[in-house]
């Protein structure tokens, strides 16, 4: 097995240190968020930091890179309040990928992908049209990480929308009947084929 110091992490090419640390933490989740600007233009880019904040009341978090640059998702939220996360699957796994381009926000993702917007309930941020999960989200609140100058972005989950073959007897959303992909590092994607349910653990 090899082993690396920290100590050894400067000394390596930008690009290789980047791919090391981002896929060490193992498979994460893979979403396109989707915002609409206060002036109406619609954005969507790929994000595998969404994660899971609490049950009561429902919220989901997710993090943002310094904003010392343009950060269209985080402007747009900021502005509107509104986002929504969809599930990324195999097939639409290459358009998914290229929302990470960096273009202007005057210029839509869903205008340079076969991604397709929708809107549902007069919520004012767009869906991604068939992904098998959607939520609809409203921000809640954010935290600077002083460490490294990130924000951790927190919203509520105002509702969201299942495809019914995935929503099991007990509240669990079977992801793996959709091919709903999952990111390992920045750019290496995965299918979970098979999934495996373990009972309620107590103490023996």
């Amino acid at each position: 097995m090899t082993y690396i110091d920290n100590e050894e992490f400067d000394t390596f090419d930008h690009l290789y240190r980047i791919n090391l640390i981002n896929s060490c933490s193992g498979y994460k989740s893979a979403n396109l968020l989707g915002t609409k600007s206060a002036n109406g233009i619609e954005n969507v880019a790929v994000f595998s930091s969404v994660t899971h904040i609490g049950s009561n009341p429902a919220m989901l978090g997710f993090f943002c890179r310094p904003t010392t640059v343009t950060r269209n998702t985080y402007d747009n939220i900021k502005s509107t309040g509104f986002y929504t996360i969809n599930h990324i699957h195999k097939s639409i796994l290459e358009d998914a990928h290229h929302t990470s381009a960096k273009y202007d926000s005057h210029i839509s993702e869903f205008d340079k992908t076969q991604l397709i917007s929708e809107y549902k309930k007069e919520f004012h941020a767009p869906f991604v049209k068939d992904a098998p999960l959607q939520l609809a989200m409203e921000f809640v609140e954010e935290y600077h990480i002083k460490a490294n100058d990130t924000i951790l972005v927190i919203g509520k989950i105002v509702g969201l929308y299942v495809d019914n073959e995935l929503l099991e007897n007990d509240g669990f959303i079977n992801l793996s009947k959709a091919n709903v992909a999952a990111i390992n590092g920045l750019d290496g994607y995965a299918v979970p084929k098979t999934n495996t349910r373990l009972e309620y653990q107590r103490p023996k």
